[in-house]
Formats: structure tokens, sequence, C-alpha cells
């Protein structure tokens, strides 16, 4: 049984949820008393060409996930543990194993939550939750629990979810994202038990406000979150103070009709110039924006085509700032996977890409996607692969990026296998830049088993 927590799921249940307008969204309130739910997750994944500077050619590894939620509810009052065990195995000194893979045994939710219907007014309900949590707040792209990767986001603050009259809704959010431990390499790599840490040296506030058909069937909705950094013991930063704001029209796939998606964000601030103690500081200014159109076909199978857009601003010359910062969100579902592969994330890129989705049944369902990359700004590291001319004398054009999931309900709702593939042919920049991992092809798959309870 999975459970709808703070409005936001637990564990594997997320990636099932729409990522569209559900802030004041309701599941089936569960029966009074003590519940559990969970899931385990093992996974093989291998990679050949890693077009990631610093890491090795070709690795393989696998990872396990168990997380195991008990929730006490009491009329509208709610208490909630959640324990994440995340462990990796076949590694090496030159394997991407970092504490994105590994996070023993931690309770990345614990919380209190009160439904308080006509708390704000007449038809209004109010939801209110102090404690761990995790979040997924509207696209996913700015704060986002990561279902992909093998461990998760957890947050730790207070949260309101607001729903009134004639489709307004509201997520306000006042949190200190929690900083995964351990994450020095012997802790890693023995999996050590440390409780992650929150603390005033990372703070995340803000939240979004929307509006169901706004405009026609389509929803609309705006954005707000500020990201305060500060260096900590032991625990250099770029003391990021950023400003991120922009909104969304989404109007959802409906079978025989268009469907559409469109999110602009704009950030603003400051960062420091290096993790040296006094850098100096740099305005920032930087941008993303995502574009998808897509039609559904009516039919037994479901298929969707869309095309898709996708930038994110990088640092070029000049006095600013440029690298678009995704804060904590999630990149699973516009760009890649995560994982070994990890190389395409939500800053200096620009993609355009066509998309197929199929169900033939409700035990299967399938994507394929092809996208062509660019770098924003040839000067800049391209997206998250680390890769960089300095120079800008090798070009724009990162490559074609060809990518395929498919999921089975073995048993339903109990037992899913997935498995996702990314082949990636290296443009001009990932082959000539002066620090490109040699080759010319990046070859992935993951084989994915999920037990749930």
């Amino acid at each position: 049984m999975a459970l709808l927590i703070a409005g936001a799921p637990s564990g594997v249940a997320a990636q099932q949820v729409a990522t569209g307008n559900g802030a004041g969204a309701e599941a089936a309130a569960p029966a009074d008393g003590l519940a559990f739910s969970g899931a385990m997750r093992l996974r093989y994944e291998a990679i050949d060409g890693q077009a990631r500077a610093g890491f090795n050619s070709s690795d393989e590894l696998v990872n396990l996930r168990t997380n195991v939620l008990a929730e006490y509810r009491q009329g509208n009052l709610r208490a909630g543990v959640e324990i994440y065990d995340s462990r990796v195995w076949g590694g090496n000194p030159g394997s991407p194993v970092s504490s994105n893979e590994v996070n023993a045994f931690e309770p990345v939710q614990a919380y209190l939550a009160a439904d308080l219907p006509g708390a704000l007014g007449r038809g209004t309900r109010l939801r209110l939750t102090a404690g761990r949590m995790m979040l997924n707040l509207g696209s996913r792209r700015l704060v986002a629990s990561d279902d992909y990767r093998n461990t998760t986001n957890g947050y730790t603050g207070l949260r309101a979810d607001i729903a009134a009259s004639q489709g307004w809704t509201a997520e306000l959010i006042y949190t200190l994202p929690q900083s995964r431990l351990p994450d020095d390499a012997a802790g890693v790599a023995q999996a050590r038990v440390r409780l992650d840490r929150e603390s005033w040296d990372l703070v995340l506030w803000g939240g979004r406000v929307s509006k169901g058909n706004a405009w026609g069937r389509a929803s609309a909705e705006l954005t707000y979150f500020h990201l305060g950094e500060r260096d900590g013991v032991g625990r250099p930063t770029r003391d990021r103070s950023l400003d991120t704001f922009g909104g969304r029209i989404l109007a959802e796939p409906l079978a025989g009709a268009w469907d559409y998606e469109i999110e602009a964000l704009y950030q603003t601030g400051q960062i420091s110039t290096s993790l040296a103690p006094g850098a100096a500081r740099q305005a920032v200014s930087a941008g993303f924006a995502h574009v998808d159109v897509g039609y559904s076909f009516a039919g037994g199978w479901s298929p969707r085509l869309a095309v898709e857009f996708d930038y994110a601003s990088g640092d070029g010359p000049g006095g600013r700032f440029g690298r678009f910062d995704t804060l904590l969100g999630t990149r699973r579902v516009d760009l890649a996977p995560s994982g070994l592969y990890n190389a395409i994330a939500r800053t200096n890129l620009m993609i355009a890409g066509l998309r197929l989705e199929a169900a033939p049944s409700a035990r299967l369902d399938g994507f394929a996607g092809y996208r062509q990359m660019w770098l924003a700004a040839r000067e800049d590291a391209f997206s998250s692969t680390n890769v960089r001319d300095p120079s800008g004398q090798s070009g724009r054009f990162a490559g074609h990026q060809m990518e395929a999931r498919v999921r089975y309900w073995v048993i339903p709702a109990r037992l899913r296998f997935e498995f996702d593939a990314v082949l990636l042919a290296k443009g001009r920049f990932l082959r000539d830049a002066p620090n490109a991992p040699a080759g010319n092809w990046t070859r992935y798959v993951s084989f994915n088993l999920t037990a749930m309870l």
C-alpha cells in the first residue's frame, strides 16, 4: 500500500504520481491506527565509454535500496517515520560512488502532520507538516525527492499545503535540506551509519501557487524559492544566495487531444568565485526554460508523441555568473538517468528532442526518446560531465542521446521489473575538449526489480 504523506508520496510510489497540479489532491484516507508500507529495489547497472571526466571508462554496480514507512493516524493527526537504507557493491577507486548511492539506515522522514479543514475559511483545506519529510513540488525541477537515484533527498522543517475554492492551491515550505552522511570515501565505501545533517548553513524556503483550469483545461502556477548557503565547520561552500522565480502552464495529456507544458525560471543572487574563505562574490544571472507539446492517440496502447525543448544557461564570459542551479530538483523525467550515467543535468545545455510513450496494458508501459544536445555557453563545462574547454574552441555540439525504458508488473502492485538504456553518440565537444574521456560512444543499461509491501 502506498501512503500519501504531507502531500508527497513515499518511496517508489513517487514516480507514479503526476507532476502537474497535484498540490490540493487528496488521497483516499487510510483508516485510523498504525499502517506500514515500503519497497525494496535491486538494480544492476553498467556503463561503457563514460562521458564524465575523472571516472572509469567502463564500470558496473549493484545497488540495493530499501525503505519502510510506519505511519500512525488518529482523525486528522498523523505521525510517521520512514527509514531508507541505500547500499552499493562493485565499486572501485575510479567508480563514481558517493552519498548519491550510499546512505545506510537513515530516517529520511520523521514528521507530525495535521489536516485542518476550514482553517482559512469556508471550503478551504490546510495541511501542516513539521519534522523530516520528503518533498515533490510542482514540476519537481527545483525541489524533489529523487526516485531513480539510489538515495533520495530529505528536508527538515515546516510545510503548509493549502487548497481553496475555484481550483486555487498553494504549497509553502521553510526547510533545512539534509546533507547525506557519511560523505567521505571511507565512510561511503563501508556504508557507515551516520545521521544525515541539517543545519542553518543550508536553508531552502518558498513555494508555489497554482490555479486549475486557468486557461481552458490548463493549470497555471507561480514559483519562488530562496536557497541560502554558507560555510560550515570543515565544509567549504560557494556561499550560494539564490532567488529562483518563474511560472508554468500545463495541460495534462488526454486521449485524442493535444497537451503541452511551458515552464520558465529566472535565477538571481550571489555566489562566491571559489571555495576559498573570503573569496570574492559574484552576481548571478541565470535562466531555464522547458517546452513540450504532445498528442495522445486514442487506442488500446495509449501512445503519446511529444516534441521537447530544454534550455539551461551556462557561465560564459562577462561579469555575472550564468550557470543555472537546479537546486534539489530531479532530472530523470526530462533528461536522462542518474546512477553511473549521470551526465545530463539541468545546467549549461540546450536540448531538442522527440519522445514516444505507450502503455500496451495495465502491466506494461515504456517510452523511447531521441535528443540532440548543445552547450548553452561553450566556455563552461557541459551539463554535469565536468568536460570543459575554457577557450571555447571545441564548439557547442555535445551529441545525440537515444534513451528507452520498459516497465512490467510481474505481480501487479507487488513486483515490478524495469529496464533502462541510454546510447550517447558524442558530438564534437565531448570528443575534442581538452579533458574529454576517449571514445565516441557512451552505453548505459540498468536492470531493476522492485518489490513492494
